[in-house]
């Protein structure tokens, strides 16, 4: 186990099956989505299927992603009585350069965050601006805010949409979104998501601990003619396991964002045959993105938070867990959890 182990005790989430962590589970649990047709039309004239946040009004843009942010954040925080706005804030969004990102994205988001809360983080914040590896990044500064910082509590959250006009031309143009004629693409969503970590503390009761970390840069992306061969993703894994001390063999089942697109499925495959040297007579893949479509940024805390939602109602595939994450820059990271009592 690593020498500096984190604590997974507290989730939130809004996504488009569920306004809550249970209800999101829960749906996720059962195979529920909510893709539905949109307000936007391919190049072909018909619908585009999307998985949309159900809120009581037609909200749009930085107002709705900050009124989701918020009641993630809400929902984390009060399981646990902490108060936010004294807690040290990691925030996670979409990449700089992705298609439909206006300029100033981030100060926006997070001072809409403050103003839909009600007040203003007196704590250590900070933005991570990588898509769908920016939780995991969130949790290596987390992991150092405790263990060097003397925080005793650090709040990641997470809040990203693709329901944009000019991001999904964009990617249609691409041939990257699941249209009427396109199969080989992914379904566009939004959500919200919130994790409270800490150090673990002596307890008989079992906990959820992140053990491992690592990261990596592919350079056969998915818009590059280069063979994909996983060799980004497979030097996160190999740097996640070397710091939790484990390997693929002692895994029993990993959970992943992959969004439909073949690139994904194969890089998910290669690093599986690189990795695995026993036979498994089963060895789950669990991939909550089936349920919520793309949502970049705001999928890493989803993850996590599905995995302690399994773990805590005991519906897991065992222990020892491994979550990876790849964005469209070549972009990769990994991480360990193991759950039990850790003395």
């Amino acid at each position: 186990m690593s020498k500096f182990p984190v604590a997974i005790t507290a989730t939130g989430l809004v996504t488009g099956v569920g306004l809550d962590s249970a209800s999101s589970c829960a749906a996720i649990r059962a195979a529920i989505d909510n893709f539905q047709e949109t307000r936007f039309v391919d190049s072909g004239g018909e619908w585009i299927q999307g998985c949309e946040v159900p809120l009581e009004k037609p909200w749009r843009g930085t107002d709705k992603l900050a009124k989701i942010s918020a009641l993630a954040i809400t929902e984390c925080c009060n399981s646990h009585s902490l108060n936010p706005e004294q807690l040290p804030l990691i925030l996670c969004l979409s990449e700089k350069n992705r298609p439909g990102r206006p300029q100033g994205y981030g100060n926006s988001i997070f001072f809409a965050l403050q103003t839909e809360l009600g007040f203003q983080f007196r704590g250590h914040t900070s933005l991570v601006e990588q898509g769908r590896v920016s939780f995991t990044v969130a949790l290596q500064q987390a992991r150092s805010l405790l263990y060097q910082k003397g925080f005793t509590h650090v709040l990641i959250a997470a809040v990203d949409s693709l329901l944009d006009s000019t991001a999904i031309k964009a990617y249609e143009n691409q041939y990257r979104i699941l249209t009427s004629g396109n199969s080989n693409g992914f379904i566009p969503g939004e959500a919200a998501s919130a994790v409270i970590v800490q150090r673990p503390e002596p307890s008989e009761a079992p906990q959820l601990l992140c053990t491992g970390l690592g990261f990596g840069m592919e350079k056969a992306t998915i818009d590059s003619e280069q063979p994909l061969r996983a060799e980004g993703l497979s030097q996160a894994v190999r740097g996640a396991f070397a710091e939790a001390n484990q390997s693929m063999d002692t895994m029993d089942f990993r959970i992943v964002d992959v969004t439909g697109e073949q690139y994904w499925f194969k890089e998910t495959a290669l690093v599986l045959s690189r990795f695995l040297r026993v036979h498994k007579e089963g060895f789950p893949l669990w991939n909550p993105t089936d349920c919520v479509g793309e949502v970049g940024a705001a999928i890493g805390g989803i993850m996590v938070a599905y995995g302690k939602s399994a773990y805590d109602k005991g519906f897991d595939d065992g222990a020892n867990l491994m979550m990876h994450n790849s964005n469209d820059d070549g972009r990769r990271s990994a991480a360990v959890f193991q759950y039990g009592v850790f003395g």
